[in-house]
């Protein structure tokens, strides 16, 4: 079963219960696999501590242009329906920033003045800690596109050593996606077979998780399940919202001090405290029956 862990905002927890659920499974159940798809600021192998033996750069198709061929027509501006090109007089601007990587200019040149090539945005590792078997992107400082990182950090786990075609992945699966509900998030969802909800029970953590849950289920279609970290502060509003959508409370992990500083020194929760591994255990179990049931 592939599992998305997912939240509305940052800070809530989403990567420490994605870390203790691998370590817990890897110890119980044997085979995981963890792709760290927040590559802003990838985090999860602080406290995995994977040893990295591949690594690999990687980035989008953008144009360059022959300005021996170019005549100068416009047409790769016209086509560009993200204002990646512009052609101004006998100039031509290229904004790598905007570009998706989609080859319309250079398919709609008529001059053949355009090909494409490689502009480096991040890197792609791969290694393992233990059972696991741990990949992670990371882009680079000032880049904005992460959609291409992440997409090519799961094909490399999911597809054959060529990446021409995909392979099945045995064992438990965890996606450790970006927080929000932008298109890293939606990447990184698509695919999976349930997606937890990682919140806070604050009235900013159920803004951003009706958000999230509006992009994973309704949109994407996935069944989805609510860990609510920090137990003890806010209010009720969680509890009340998914009571009345019917999405099941999953786990909740209270606000204690002895949490917090086995974080804050990079110990992983069920290394601290190892009475938490069988309920992070009893957790999967209860995915596995959300995924089956449906939502």
């Amino acid at each position: 079963m592939k599992v998305a862990i997912a939240s509305g905002k940052g800070g809530t927890g989403k990567t420490t219960v994605a870390v203790n659920l691998a370590l817990s499974l890897a110890a119980h159940s044997g085979e995981v696999t963890y792709l760290d798809c927040d590559v802003e600021e990838p985090n999860a192998a602080l406290f995995l501590k994977p040893v990295l033996a591949e690594q690999r750069e990687v980035g989008q198709m953008i144009p360059e242009v022959d300005l021996e061929r170019c005549t100068y027509c416009g047409r790769c501006a016209e086509v560009c329906q993200y204002h990646a090109i512009a052609v101004l007089g006998k100039r031509v601007m290229i904004f790598p920033e905007l570009c998706h990587g989609c080859g319309s200019c250079t398919l709609n040149c008529p001059e053949g003045a355009i090909h494409e090539v490689l502009d480096v945005i991040g890197t792609i590792e791969r290694g393992s800690a233990g059972k696991i078997s741990f990949y992670q992107g990371t882009m680079n400082v000032g880049e904005a596109m992460a959609v291409p990182i992440i997409r090519q950090l799961k094909q490399w786990a999911f597809q054959d050593r060529h990446g021409q075609k995909p392979v099945r992945v045995e064992g438990s699966i965890i996606l450790d996606a970006p927080p929000g509900t932008a298109c890293p998030v939606v990447e990184t969802l698509r695919g999976a077979d349930v997606v937890l909800m990682v919140t806070e029970p604050t009235p900013f953590g159920l803004h951003d998780l009706r958000l999230a849950v509006e992009v994973a289920h309704n949109e994407l279609r996935l069944p989805v399940g609510v860990v609510i970290n920090r137990e003890g502060v806010g209010d009720q509003g969680v509890d009340t919202y998914c009571e009345a959508e019917g999405i099941p409370i999953l786990m909740r992990i209270p606000l204690e001090r002895r949490i917090a500083e086995a974080y804050s020194e990079g110990i992983p929760l069920v290394e601290a405290l190892p009475s938490y591994s069988e309920r992070f255990v009893e957790l999967w179990t209860r995915l596995e029956r959300l995924y089956k049931d449906g939502y």
